[in-house]
């Protein structure tokens, strides 16, 4: 395994993953050679979801560039197969540490069958980066039975989004 150096620390170029699965929320882990803050910059701004996106299916935010802190909304323009609308609420936020979203249709139809799945990040600094833990959390979701066979794709779009995270951040 090749090494690269990460703030006068050797790291091996293949990140390594921590998985966690329970009925509900599947997790996945790595380390990132980038500051928490750093990272949570992006995470916190909307805007910037469509760089890290690991699944593919986030178009642009509806929003200009900015900041989110808990309570606040956001709209996201969404594409998987055919375009629809996300509309997003902070229900969880310590700065450069935990952010949580969750996300629902944001009317119709789609809103009496879907919605309420949680994206959440975790950030631990440690030396020379940060381990984040990235989870699709399905306890509040509307029919969990409907969207739990996603779980196997959405690991894989779990890890892709902290791969894109490190690949943004990492210098």
């Amino acid at each position: 395994m090749s090494e690269r150096r990460y703030y006068g620390h050797s790291m091996p170029s293949t990140p390594d993953y921590t998985y966690e699965s329970t009925d509900l929320t599947e997790s996945v882990e790595r380390f990132v050679a980038a500051p928490a803050e750093d990272i949570f910059a992006v995470l916190a701004d909307p805007s910037r979801h469509k760089d890290i996106d690991g699944s593919g299916t986030v178009v642009e935010s509806k929003e200009p560039s900015r900041t989110v802190g808990l309570g606040d909304t956001f709209g996201m323009s969404m594409k998987k197969v055919i375009g629809y609308s996300m509309v997003n609420t902070i229900i969880e936020f310590e700065q450069d540490r935990r952010i949580a979203w969750q996300t629902k249709p944001p009317q119709g139809i789609m809103a009496k069958m879907i919605g309420g799945r949680i994206w959440r990040y975790e950030l631990t600094p440690v030396d020379g980066g940060t381990r984040v833990k990235e989870t699709w959390d399905i306890t509040q979701e509307r029919v969990p039975a409907a969207v739990k066979p996603l779980r196997g794709q959405t690991k894989k779009a779990l890890q892709g989004t902290l791969d894109r995270i490190a690949t943004l951040l990492e210098s």
